[in-house]
């Protein structure tokens, strides 16, 4: 079965603003998640985030230094693992991952305004295209929703 690959051209927000969103309509969805960074240093950074992001909100994740990835609905890392049993992968800060087959879902979140993102984004495009996986693009509109472009 092919792995429903999304790509989020980032244009008007951070992977700071996009992806705990996204994240939370994964955890509405039932799904779990692995969010996979270019470096540790991303994942401490994001970790921070993710609990301070919303003064109003909770959203449950860990990373290795929380431990127990078996019980975290969220798994920030910068290895290409699935310790969770997640079925949604998201891939941002150049990171790449050789099991995307492995998921149900997976979400490429790029920023647009780094061309060599951008480059890296259209060659992983190619390779999961040419592997038979579903494809779709979105971009980010003026208004800072998302528009569905391929």
């Amino acid at each position: 079965m092919a792995t429903e690959v999304n790509f989020y051209h980032l244009t008007r927000s951070s992977l700071e603003d996009t992806l705990p969103r996204l994240l939370a309509k994964t955890l509405q969805a039932g799904e779990r998640a692995v969010v996979m960074l270019g470096s540790p240093e991303r994942v401490d950074a994001l970790n921070t985030h993710l609990w301070t992001f919303d003064p109003n909100g909770f959203l449950p994740h860990g990373a290795a230094r929380d431990g127990d990835p078996d019980r975290q609905p969220v798994w920030l890392t910068h290895l290409d693992e699935n310790p969770n049993g997640a079925g949604y992968l998201f891939v941002a800060d150049h990171a790449r991952s050789v099991h995307v087959a492995d998921y149900k879902r997976c979400f490429e979140l790029f920023d647009g305004r780094d061309d060599a993102a951008v480059a890296d984004a259209r060659d992983r495009w190619k390779i999961y295209k040419t592997a038979g996986h579903v494809m779709a693009y979105w971009q980010q509109t003026d208004s800072g929703g998302w528009e569905k472009k391929a």
